[in-house]
């Protein structure tokens, strides 16, 4: 099944479809019609994304682009983890974490996205007000709101540990890259199988009914990359930010695949009427 990687060519699809029943639409209009339908702003922010999943399948493999002790601006977010492998729309008000942002819009585009202790901390400047672990993130658009806010998409690329900070008009981190182990060990694939059952039940949802290939709209990658089955399944979990946290600052693929089943085994909590 077609995902929204495969975005040109459904455009080119959908192209040919209008021209048999005498529709006639440009390249650039197809493309932009089949951004609207995957949900995206327009085009370009589609295909900066398609560029930015390219770029993070290849950062599974090679060697980090952000070597221990590289600085990188640095983004604290009240109420959100971000994963490796995420994307998310994320908006910046404080001046600083926007100074960040423009910063690395200026170079590689790259920040480190790291949850803050207490939401409520409006000025979360030293290494005990953020938790040790984020994730380098890569900025994929960047959209600027009427009150000034920065609406920024951004994809995770790699968990990335904390050493110091720096404030030089805004905040850097000085990074230490985080590698993923026992992550292709037996008993990792053993437990991605276990973790895509727990899913079907704790989703509601039964993959064996599906149609080949529909498993890909749930955005669950197959069992053949563990880590990446545990950074996808965990930010689609109803669990406290804490939670999510300790799922981010566990480097052991085993642990962490051991951790969403308990988390899954315990169900969806139940909505407050």
């Amino acid at each position: 099944m077609r995902d929204f990687r495969d975005a040109k060519a459904m455009a080119k699809t959908l192209r040919e479809a209008l021209h048999a029943k005498s529709v006639t639409f440009t390249n650039s209009e197809s493309q932009e019609l089949v951004a609207r339908i995957l949900g995206f702003r327009d085009w370009n922010v589609l295909a900066a994304t398609i560029q930015a999943r390219q770029s993070t399948a290849t950062s599974v493999s090679a060697e980090p682009s952000n070597p221990a002790g590289a600085e990188i601006p640095l983004v604290p977010m009240r109420d959100l983890v971000l994963f490796p492998h995420m994307i998310s729309r994320i908006f910046v008000a404080r001046e600083k974490t926007r100074q960040a942002v423009e910063h690395a819009l200026a170079s590689d585009r790259r920040v480190l996205v790291v949850a803050q202790r207490h939401g409520d901390n409006d000025h979360p400047s030293t290494l005990e007000a953020l938790y040790p672990v984020g994730v380098i993130a890569n900025m994929v658009d960047r959209q600027t709101q009427v009150d000034g806010t920065l609406k920024v998409t951004v994809c995770g690329l790699q968990r990335t540990g904390m050493v110091r900070l720096t404030d030089d008009g805004f905040l850097a981190a000085e990074v230490t890259p985080i590698d993923d182990e026992r992550g292709q060990s037996t008993e990792a694939a053993a437990l991605s199988s276990a973790v895509l059952d727990a899913y079907q039940i704790y989703a509601r949802v039964d993959f064996s009914a599906l149609p080949p290939g529909s498993k890909a709209r749930f955005a669950l990658p197959s069992i053949g990359n563990p880590g990446l089955l545990a950074d996808t399944v965990a930010p689609l979990l109803s669990t406290s930010l804490e939670q999510k946290q300790q799922l981010l600052e566990t480097s052991d693929v085993v642990a962490r695949l051991q951790r969403l089943i308990e988390l899954m085994s315990n169900g969806r909590p139940k909505a407050v009427a």
